[in-house]
């Protein structure tokens, strides 16, 4: 991760690094020639904080594929420093505009889009931004008292899985996901007139209920774009909380564009839920509160979405203890932080239906993984059969209904991919509680299924009177529930006075389904015996 150089004196270098001040941006001679070759004038100000002198640094972005730590050698980044919020009479000395294009090194230019309404400015690829741990302690001052300070309790599964877990509780927030953080801290950071205008973002989910609770606690006008498939439950209680939703979308892509364009043509501020910098340093804060709770923990599992938890956790972790082990955690349906990290840079990752719905990103955010990548020390990707698994531990040893997208760091566990963490002190944020009822119960039945207690089984038996009993009687004899039967006659080759019977039966564990598999099997000479997920 590399430093940001001292400005010097004009001492004949060819370099130069922008020095951005209060409504204006100057130059000064940087004091070596690697630094920066050239940087065009530049004639409005972009994204800044009210600081004395934060520092930007424009470069190329490259990566050394031999350690995820190096992936900056010479990063095309914006490291802005000062924690100050701007106050009423910085309003007319600092006004959110665009850059203008910027020549960089080999002559290339910036492509900025002033004129793009779908052009974030605070969310730029070319230029991303850097959280630092003086944001991240801004943010914590700024939400003392309207957030939630959320246990971190020892597991009761820590015997079972060898490792001491401490379950960092999130989802006790009020709207049930760690998303106030970031929010509250969004809208603590606007201007006047930008929380007289109100702000717009689009989410199907926790985003959207944290923006809209505490919008309106702040007094700030909410508009919230959610696509078709956004659940109704979310949709109820944003319009509880006082928020205007559209319903646009068959996508959250959609939704995303048309929220932009609103948000431009009513002079809304857009809120990026996973990349805006407010965001994650108010994210980080969860990090801190970790410190505090676990001061001796030797590393901290956690989900991954856009990557702006990931980032804001990891600055404040790593800034603290850097020895401590920062692991991310995606599913197998959506990994884009991996991709992210094998690529170098952010890259559109395919993402599928999946019990993590919180977390399909397909682009990670640019600003979370300039943030983040050089502080992750390993990247995991977890089956969703793991992910149902975890929802069902949650339910019966912790009596927490988590969500996917908050149960991936305790599948990471389960799944057996962090064997260097036994007897190790681990931290799992579960970052939201909320989901469907609907969804929980098929969750369970999935972790039903892949912890060995939910099995299904196909056995050809006779259809004369007596053939059901039999098979009944060697079910009970084992201690198996029938939960429910199928019988099947056209469709088999045998003679007519055979019968095909599907059964899903409940068994204590692995060992109780394995021993029903044998005694069929050496009772029937036609049995298919599936234990829910291959192994």
């Amino acid at each position: 991760m590399p430093s940001t150089p001292e400005s010097s004196s004009n001492d004949g270098s060819n370099g130069f690094i922008r020095q951005l001040s209060r409504g204006s941006i100057t130059e000064e001679r940087a004091s070596t020639d690697d630094e920066l070759d050239s940087v065009s004038s530049v004639s409005s100000p972009g994204p800044q904080r009210n600081s004395p002198l934060p520092e930007v640094l424009v470069g190329d972005f490259s990566r050394r594929p031999s350690s995820a730590k190096k992936l900056f050698s010479s990063p095309r980044l914006r490291r802005i420093t000062g924690t100050s919020v701007p106050t009423e009479e910085d309003d007319d000395e600092i006004e959110i505009g665009f850059v203008e294009p910027v020549v960089l090194r080999r002559g290339t230019i910036a492509p900025q889009r002033p004129d793009d309404p779908l052009f974030d400015p605070w969310c730029d690829p070319e230029n991303p931004i850097q959280v630092t741990f003086e944001d991240v302690s801004a943010a914590a001052y700024m939400l003392k008292g309207g957030i939630q300070l959320t246990p971190c309790t020892l597991s009761h599964m820590s015997a079972m899985t060898g490792v001491n877990i401490y379950f960092k509780k999130d989802l006790f927030q009020f709207t049930g996901s760690f998303k106030e953080r970031g929010a509250r801290n969004f809208l603590l950071r606007l201007k006047p007139k930008q929380r007289a205008a109100g702000v717009i973002a689009c989410s199907a989910g926790n985003h959207a209920l944290a923006l809209s609770y505490h919008g309106k606690q702040l007094g700030v006008p909410v508009t919230v774009v959610m696509p078709k498939s956004a659940p109704l439950m979310k949709v109820t209680l944003c319009k509880q909380y006082g928020s205007t939703v559209i319903i646009h979308g068959d996508n959250i892509a959609e939704a995303k564009e048309y929220a932009m364009r609103m948000g431009c043509e009513k002079n809304y501020t857009y809120v990026n839920g996973f990349d805006h910098p407010w965001i994650l340093a108010g994210q980080g804060t969860c990090g801190l509160e970790m410190l505090e709770q676990v001061p001796d923990m030797d590393a901290v599992v956690i989900p991954v979405g856009g990557g702006g938890y990931l980032a804001g956790i990891a600055v404040a972790i790593k800034t603290m203890r850097p020895n401590v082990l920062v692991i991310g955690v995606e599913s197998e349906r959506s990994p884009g932080f991996w991709t992210a990290m094998e690529s170098g840079k952010p890259v559109f990752t395919p993402t599928s239906s999946s019990l993590a719905d919180g977390l399909s990103v397909p682009v990670v955010g640019f600003n979370s993984f300039a943030t983040a990548a050089p502080l992750v020390d390993k990247m995991i990707v977890v089956k969703e059969e793991f992910i149902a698994l975890s929802i069902l531990r949650l339910v019966e040893m912790e009596k927490v209904v988590c969500e996917g997208a908050g149960a991936v760091g305790l599948a990471a566990i389960l799944s057996g991919q962090l064997p260097e963490l036994v007897g190790k002190k681990v931290v799992i944020p579960l970052s939201g509680g909320n989901i469907d009822t609907t969804v929980l119960g098929r969750c369970l039945e999935r972790g039903l299924a892949a912890d060995g207690r939910l099995c299904r089984f196909r056995v050809v038996i006779s259809d004369r009177p007596g053939g059901m009993a039999e098979l009944t009687k060697l079910i009970c004899q084992l201690d198996v529930s029938l939960k429910d039967i199928f019988h099947e006659r056209a469709w088999l080759r045998y003679d007519v006075f055979s019968v095909a019977v599907t059964c899903v039966v409940e068994t204590r564990d692995w060992s109780n389904a394995k021993a029903l598999e044998e005694a069929l099997r050496q009772k029937y000479t036609d049995v298919v015996f599936s234990d829910g997920f291959p192994t």
